[in-house]
């Protein structure tokens, strides 16, 4: 029998949650706060965790961080409200297994903990920031679409462009746009794709285990380092290594990476020799590393090396000839998962999907189609199965461009209200509130900066 921890401190919902799954044949301990969850997960073999997002002693990102550190192979399953959608996209991104909006229908919870434990059961203990994927694996070349709009097929012609090249590659785009794919679908395409490709969220490293992690060290290094360990570098030798959320890195880092770019050599922590490596950086941010570098924030001889060719995956919401494209795709697949019949959406469905804002972009979709089609079972998808956040969402009406002024400002003045709020919800602990807000630490000291927060 799966031991499940849930950790819910609405208590009714928590108990209706339990009596749901127990009835299903799971056993659930519940847990009102991280801390109490948190000690149950170390005291019981816990094969799943499912968490809420916003908790009385903090939130389930940190359930999530915790797990990641020490069990990175358990899953976790987030809860959230609609409105915290980028939220639930940073947490698959940093290595959830699923997340679901309340109110949650049932049919979908038991489907995502079945699917949880069965991938659970597959899945070997591995790093937590890094995902190596061998170069003959053709699977995410089969996920990877390149879609039908003009920018789809422009973003394409560019990755068959500098593929072939060994160009170091900076890859923009906002949470959810398929970063990580295009730069799978570069090393697939390069004279490198027999060789390995590592993938690291350089945002999940710390400060202090960053040099470690990234170059590797020998035994007796620092305190706690009782094995030679290898790095990310050298497991990437003779392939790719991806680099997500570069700006995330400390300044000492910057120096060391800019080193292995220029000589092809690394040095583990505590050696006294350097290792040749011949690896390929694609690197991935949603900032803007040149406005960083100019304020001293990056390197702005590392952001040049970095930046020999740039590829942009434009949000969702700017290619509307590739929305209905996705939206089909999806539901095949869901179909397929799910062995669900469902033949296509309502025109009301489709009218909303085109005036929503998307701010999860492809993966707000594809779990929102997911959902549709789990709920829909067969023939077309309704209105009633979309969730409500996207019908009560309003389209932004056209602007006078001479009210552009106080657009900003009022814009201005509602991020600032909106920092203050989470900051006292995170006890004005910046690194959470970062966390919580999914933006750089480096950005959100910028923001409280600019409008006087201290």
């Amino acid at each position: 029998m799966a031991k499940i921890l849930l950790i819910e401190d609405d208590l009714t919902y928590s108990k209706i949650i339990s009596k749901f799954l127990e009835k299903n044949g799971f056993e659930v301990i519940s847990s009102a706060k991280i801390a109490e969850g948190l000690s149950f997960y170390e005291k019981y073999q816990i094969d799943l965790i499912i968490t809420d997002y916003r908790l009385p002693d903090g939130t389930g990102m940190e359930v999530l961080d915790h797990v990641l550190n020490s069990h990175p192979e358990l899953p976790v399953i987030l809860i959230t409200n609609y409105s915290d959608i980028r939220t639930a996209v940073k947490s698959m991104k940093m290595g959830a297994f699923e997340y679901i909006t309340k109110p949650i229908n049932p049919d979908e919870l038991l489907l995502t903990v079945q699917q949880a434990l069965k991938n659970e059961k597959k899945k070997k203990p591995t790093q937590p920031v890094t995902k190596s994927t061998p170069s003959g694996d053709k699977t995410s070349e089969l996920d990877y679409q390149i879609g039908k709009s003009s920018e789809a097929l422009q973003i394409e012609e560019h990755i068959v462009l500098v593929a072939p090249t060994d160009l170091s590659i900076i890859v923009l785009g906002e949470s959810g746009t398929g970063k990580e794919y295009i730069s799978k679908r570069v090393h697939q395409k390069s004279q490198r794709s027999n060789g390995p490709f590592v993938a690291v969220d350089c945002g999940a490293l710390s400060k202090e285990l960053a040099g470690s992690e990234l170059f590797g060290h020998v035994k007796g290094a620092f305190t706690g380092a009782i094995d030679h360990k290898t790095g990310h570098f050298e497991n990437a030798n003779g392939g790719t290594i991806f680099l997500d959320e570069i700006g995330n890195l400390s300044y000492e880092i910057q120096i060391k990476l800019l080193r292995a770019i220029q000589e092809r050599k690394i040095r583990k922590i505590g050696a006294n020799k350097d290792v040749s490596i011949d690896v390929r950086i694609i690197a991935a941010t949603n900032e803007d590393l040149q406005e960083l570098a100019k304020q001293g924030l990056f390197r702005e001889d590392l952001f040049h090396r970095l930046n020999e060719f740039s590829l942009r995956a434009q949000p969702l919401r700017e290619r509307p000839e590739d929305l209905m494209f996705f939206s089909n795709l999806f539901m095949q697949k869901s179909n397929a998962n799910l062995e669900k019949n469902v033949t296509g959406f309502s025109p009301e469905v489709e009218q909303i999907f085109r005036e929503y804002h998307w701010p999860g972009n492809l993966r707000e979709l594809r779990n929102i189609i997911r959902r549709a089609v789990l709920l829909t079972g067969e023939g077309i998808i309704q209105t009633k199965v979309i969730p409500s956040e996207l019908l009560d969402f309003e389209t932004f009406q056209p602007v006078d461009i001479n009210s552009a002024k106080d657009l900003k400002s009022s814009f201005e003045d509602q991020e600032k209200l909106l920092i203050i709020k989470t900051l006292e919800e995170m006890r004005f602990n910046k690194s959470k509130t970062a966390k919580v807000l999914n933006m750089d630490r480096k950005t959100l000291y910028n923001k409280l900066e600019k409008y006087g927060l201290d």
